[in-house]
């Protein structure tokens, strides 16, 4: 292993198969998919997928010296994963832990024409993760510990979250700055039944950048209020129902449980963020901002950049790489929070995870350049747009 490093991004990976179907679509999907019909599909592709695979490579192609961290089996598939990170630095999967007691976790992904995906999950030995699965030397050599979609690793939410916990308490006692991202929770698995209030109530002291969508945070914490929104509309996006007043108080409860810097993706409305009094700054750990009383009791909308989109796959993440990124070099929150909405922009000009991302020389170039954003209204007048940084800054800043 690297004998130090910026990041150590943990948790969830996958590696996810493409059929090509998109010579398929003469037919009705109905038609096409019934039992004892042959279908002719075109060749079929690997890719990473999860957390460790679309923040960890995110973050090395920006130029962060990154160690992944995640569990395969003694197969084809993990063989083809660690092949696939290789191929983007040298010895970049040398952390991957093997794991011969169970197969690695894939996701057969039917992308037919005209739609919505369907996806074939298998969690493999991602249900497996303990704390012992992360050495501590690991933690050590780490300025920054990233950990990715607990719902996705039973391990992670079973027994009231007590692995999860656990994981983020030896991080912060060795020192290093810690960082979790979430994934929705598919409602009729045991994940969706899991008291995600009381996990977070216990692990998010320990946590200093919590990240997740807002309708995660909404599922797990305010389950009502996301039903209630998911009723009002046809189409199972509640985006444009989202407030300003609910984000500064889903976030302020965030915070009041433990959290330290708290963001909410908020797909094309941009990204939200809301940072605890200089004292919750100043104990970050190893990747704690220099000037860190400019860091705090922020509260701090980006909007997006205009762009042509391609894909979403890995958005979320690719956005939290530019968040850690600026984070890791030191950059102000204000330009921190830009990058994280420039390289979350870059994503979705590809169909993939990773092929949109850029250099950080080269987007932080583009942005300089005077790269458009997206229109946006905070929906409150309290709300107010600095044009120096690009972002509308709340009445709690």
């Amino acid at each position: 292993m690297t004998s130090s490093f910026d990041a150590l991004v943990a948790g969830h990976i996958c590696l996810d198969v493409h059929p090509d179907l998109s010579g398929t679509d003469r037919d009705p999907f109905e038609k096409i998919f019934r039992p004892g019909h042959l279908l002719a599909s075109g060749p079929i592709s690997f890719a990473t997928g999860g957390a460790v695979s679309n923040t960890g490579l995110a973050l090395n192609r920006l130029g962060i010296t990154t160690q992944l961290l995640g569990k395969i089996g003694d197969d084809l598939f993990g063989q083809t994963i660690c092949q696939i990170i290789d191929s983007f630095s040298e010895n970049l999967s040398e952390g991957m832990i093997v794991d011969s007691s169970g197969g690695t976790s894939y996701t057969i992904i039917i992308n037919y024409p005209g739609v919505d995906r369907i996806f074939l999950h298998f969690p493999g030995v991602n249900d497996t993760f303990q704390i012992n699965d992360i050495p501590d030397q690991a933690l050590e050599q780490a300025r920054l510990f990233h950990f990715g979609y607990p719902p996705l690793i039973r391990s992670t939410f079973v027994n009231n979250g007590a692995a999860l916990t656990e994981i983020f308490r030896r991080a912060r006692q060795i020192g290093v700055t810690t960082s979790l991202d979430m994934a929705f929770p598919d409602p009729a698995s045991e994940a969706g039944y899991a008291d995600w209030l009381s996990i977070l109530e216990s692990v998010l002291p320990y946590v200093d950048i919590f990240m997740p969508s807002i309708e995660e945070i909404l599922f797990m914490i305010r389950r009502k209020t996301y039903e209630e929104m998911c009723t009002a509309i046809s189409d199972s996006n509640i985006l444009p129902l989202i407030t300003s007043e609910l984000l500064s108080s889903v976030s302020q409860e965030l915070i009041e449980m433990g959290a330290r810097i708290v963001g909410l993706k908020l797909g094309y409305r941009g990204l939200y963020l809301r940072t605890g009094n200089s004292a919750l700054i100043k104990l970050m750990g190893r990747a704690c901002p220099s000037n860190s009383d400019t860091w705090a009791s922020k509260e701090l909308w980006a909007p997006c950049f205009k762009v042509k989109v391609a894909g979403s796959t890995g958005s979320g993440d690719a956005t939290i790489a530019g968040f850690l990124a600026g984070l890791l070099r030191d950059l102000s929150i204000e330009e921190s929070l830009q990058l994280a909405a420039a390289v979350g922009a870059c994503n979705v000009e590809a169909v993939d995870a990773l092929s949109g991302i850029r250099s950080w020389k080269t987007t932080r170039a583009r942005r300089a350049a005077g790269w458009e954003q997206q229109p946006m209204d905070p929906d409150h007048p309290d709300w107010k747009f600095d044009k120096s940084s690009g972002l509308w800054r709340g009445p709690a800043t």
